[in-house]
């Protein structure tokens, strides 16, 4: 097992753990959680480790898994982390970090001789100007990098982390990893309701909706059905993962839209149609669907006020209702 440091963002806390989980059982990775916090006054620690820990939040999350290449699996389609590094070493000051890298064995750096590298520091709850952060960098210059400093796109990306209590001087932990790969936070862009075709008031947010389709583990040759689609949030999000997407609302105008913006037109503005399989209206306490199990992964956004006023489907005159009979029962049976 190598551990790795996933650099997590520092919102939505309480998704991160259940996203990464998540993500590890979609990829058929075995993943150990080292230690992970996401509350001001619990850090979890599962297994003994070579670190300090203190009660504090933290965007650092230190994990082990078998190889690089489930490192990059792993992280590829998170949304609530910005990459995921392969740890060097850790500490609680410089001088035991650069011990560290000046004796290991475990780490191959002659075969990043002649790569292009950068370095970049990552300062948690702290501020280093452009000077010390230059200063923190060529503290390592000992380390066997002869290739050309790349700062876009270079084979080798070194970063420097460092965990700050609140109006500290100094830091109380330091990481130092090498990137492996970064996660799928650009599609919170791609998606961002601004630029969506067709809204409403109550559409989820693409951050919220992709990390929730995250966790329903949407994914291509799966049917993922959401019972409140409205606008279609959810599904888009998992359609964007490769998912095939189904939904219903009580309310048809929702569906329905207008001739260029409705719901089937979210997903031509994003080239995802083919991922969409059909929307219907009904009333999920009267669903027509048939029983057992249809879908993969049911989604939902339930219904929590009124501010689209929908409409509840039927006809509160029973003289009025059209009863369809089939095989001398009431089809709706």
């Amino acid at each position: 097992m190598i551990n790795f440091l996933v650099r997590l963002v520092q919102w939505h806390e309480t998704f991160r753990r259940a996203e990464l989980e998540a993500l590890a059982t979609l990829a058929k990775v075995k993943l150990e959680i080292v230690e992970y916090t996401d509350d001001v006054s619990t850090v979890t620690v599962l297994v003994s480790a070579p670190w300090n820990t203190e009660n504090c939040q933290t965007p650092f999350c230190l994990v082990r898994l078998e190889s690089e290449a489930a490192a990059k699996a792993l992280i590829s389609r998170s949304i609530l982390t910005y990459g995921i590094y392969e740890l060097w070493t850790s500490g609680t000051d410089y001088e035991e970090l650069h011990n560290d890298l000046k004796t290991t064995t475990r780490i191959p750096l002659e075969s990043y001789r002649n790569s292009s590298f950068r370095f970049e520091v990552d300062s948690f709850k702290g501020k280093r100007s452009m000077t010390v952060q230059r200063q923190l960098i060529e503290s390592f210059d000992y380390l066997p990098f002869e290739g050309p400093i790349v700062m876009n796109c270079p084979e080798l990306r070194v970063a420097i982390f460092e965990e700050f209590k609140h109006k500290a001087s100094s830091p109380k932990r330091l990481f130092v990893g090498r990137l492996v790969g970064t996660s799928g936070r650009t599609a919170i862009a791609k998606y961002d309701l601004k630029k969506r075709n067709y809204i409403s008031r109550t559409s989820m947010d693409a951050e919220l909706s992709l990390v929730t389709a995250n966790l329903t583990l949407a994914s291509p040759g799966k049917i993922i059905y959401d019972p409140f689609v409205g606008t279609g949030s959810f599904s888009v999000a998992c359609g964007h993962f490769g998912a095939a997407a189904f939904g219903s609302d009580i309310d048809p105008r929702s569906i329905r839209g207008t001739v260029d913006k409705n719901l089937l037109s979210n997903f031509k503005q994003y080239d995802i149609v083919h991922n969409f399989l059909d929307s219907f209206a009904a009333d999920l306490t009267h669903t027509p669907l048939r029983q057992g199990q249809i879908f993969d992964g049911i989604i939902c956004d339930p219904p929590y006020g009124i501010k689209e006023g929908p409409k509840v489907l039927g006809n509160r005159d029973a003289s009025n209702r059209e009863i369809v009979i089939r095989n001398g029962k009431p089809a709706h049976l």
